[in-house]
């Protein structure tokens, strides 16, 4: 794959598509401390690995009206949101989720006239920052039960597990249910285990992590099923090429 600037990308928070009020994404972070453990008989530094952290931080524009990006982020809510970056809106995309608690929403009146507000984020529910892949190309909107399209992981199976981020926008229904499906071969398709979010009845967003060692197959897909009319989703995905403990 070719080089790519980052134009046309999304930023999801707490099933709210703020991409369209959003000026700059400032840091998309996260990894493992760094813990010294240097025994004194050593000339060089010793160190391992920690507790995982992230976050995503951003400099949104200035929308009062309703559905807007003011309307949204100045409540600062102290409950945990899912925060997530999709490069390009395409299927099997990187992804940045992170599930974080808002810090602030600064505002800053510059002398050109420009009015911004700066958002700061970090991570929460002990699963730091995630690189995944885009099970859906940004949005998808189904009006009724839907098999998705299928991201090709080009090698497995592979034994340590998945996690999986949901965002549902909008919903016209009773409920929808997200599965996340597997196949070997792209054409037999099973339920991924531990592989369903929980029935969503509106607006909302959901992680999940499947057992730490279960086999995952090469062709993965996001289907939807329930009483719906329309329902308005983002699924991204993870699944772990080594051993991985949250």
């Amino acid at each position: 794959m070719s080089k790519q600037a980052g134009l046309g990308d999304h930023l999801y928070i707490g099933g709210f598509d703020a991409s369209g009020d959003i000026g700059s994404v400032n840091r998309i972070g996260g990894g493992p401390a760094v813990l010294d453990v240097t025994a004194i008989n050593k000339a060089a530094m010793e160190r391992i690995g920690g507790l995982r952290d992230g976050g995503i931080d951003y400099t949104s524009f200035f929308n009062p009206g309703v559905g807007g990006a003011h309307e949204k982020l100045s409540l600062l809510p102290t409950a945990d949101v899912l925060m997530t970056y999709v490069r390009g809106a395409t299927l099997g995309g990187p992804v940045a989720c992170c599930i974080a608690k808002q810090l602030n929403y600064d505002g800053t009146r510059g002398d050109d006239g420009a009015f911004t507000f700066a958002g700061s984020t970090q991570s929460s529910a002990g699963s730091g920052l995630e690189w995944c892949q885009g099970l859906t190309a940004g949005q998808r909107t189904d009006t009724t039960a839907t098999d998705g399209d299928t991201l090709d992981l080009l090698t497995g199976p592979t034994a340590f597990g998945l996690q999986a981020y949901l965002h549902v926008f909008a919903l016209t229904g009773t409920s929808v249910t997200v599965t996340i499906e597997e196949s070997a071969d792209g054409v037999a398709w099973d339920p991924a285990a531990g592989g369903a979010f929980t029935a969503a009845t509106g607006v909302t967003t959901q992680r999940l992590e499947t057992a730490r060692d279960q086999e995952v197959q090469r062709y993965l897909r996001a289907t939807t099923s329930g009483a719906f009319t329309n329902a308005v989703i983002a699924v991204a995905v993870n699944r772990n090429e080594v051993e991985t403990r949250f």
